[in-house]
């Protein structure tokens, strides 16, 4: 009687304590979600002030992204829109929701991410009454993951300023060298668009300084040339048709 006694006694001090830890890292997991959510908010800044050519190291980011304005815009149409709030949309999982995405054809899919949302946001920054830097959210796959990045064009709309990748798995001393400072440095001053509007920018396996098309081409990553189509691929489409293509055009044209 007392072994039995004590084998319940032994389940009910069990299902106690998982009830009691359950409910421990149910309130931790509420209690620090508002600090998660605001050091992802402040990792984000981060990022697209780095991509801008920023240096944030001991700075104050919240400060210094006042200078941004956050922007929706309408990626069929090219246009600003308010359908939804810059401060609160999340591109990412808009991505993955029929209602707010589109299917993605094999033969324009070229960055593998099945569906792209049908709005984004855009960061401007202005200097003495004009625009000088605008960064737009990137992303589509590599070797081994979907890397997700800023890149950021001068105010004309067609000169790199800077690129940079916050998320991604792939293989660190080979594709992971998309994190390397002194290959990013490669892309500031590169132009993505030709005369026509067409995107040019490629990589390349070593680019030739006298090569006329210099201006379009970056050193790919040695080693990691799946990567380097990759990053190739996922950012001529996010400047294409079904990128930020039409949005660029109607601002270098000064339509929005």
């Amino acid at each position: 009687m007392s072994s039995n006694d004590t084998v319940q006694k032994t389940v009910k001090v069990a299902l106690l304590l998982c009830l009691v830890c359950s409910i421990v890292v149910s309130g931790a997991a509420v209690i620090l979600k508002p600090v998660q959510l605001a050091n992802k908010a402040l990792d984000r800044k981060t990022n697209i002030l780095a991509a801008a050519g920023f240096e944030t190291k001991g700075q104050d980011i919240n400060t210094l992204f006042l200078q941004f304005t956050p922007k929706v815009v309408d990626l069929d149409a090219g246009v600003y829109t308010t359908a939804v709030d810059a401060e609160t949309y999340d591109q990412r999982k808009a991505a993955k929701n029929p209602k707010l995405s589109d299917e993605l054809s094999d033969d324009v899919d070229i960055a593998s991410i099945n569906r792209r949302e049908r709005y984004a946001t855009v960061y401007l920054l202005e200097k003495e009454g004009k625009l000088d830097r605008i960064i737009i959210p990137v992303h589509g796959y590599g070797l081994w993951s979907t890397l997700y990045g800023f890149l950021a064009l001068e105010g004309d709309g067609n000169t790199v300023a800077g690129l940079g990748f916050y998320s991604h798995a792939e293989t660190p001393g080979l594709g992971g060298e998309v994190d390397n400072p002194r290959w990013k440095s490669q892309w500031v001053g590169k132009r993505v668009f030709d005369e026509q509007g067409q995107t040019q920018i490629e990589l390349v396996k070593s680019v030739d300084p006298s090569d006329p098309r210099a201006m379009y081409k970056v050193d790919g990553l040695s080693g990691a040339t799946l990567t380097s189509n990759g990053v190739e691929n996922l950012i001529r489409f996010w400047l294409g048709e079904k990128g930020f293509g039409s949005y660029l055009a109607n601002l270098r044209a000064g339509e929005v």
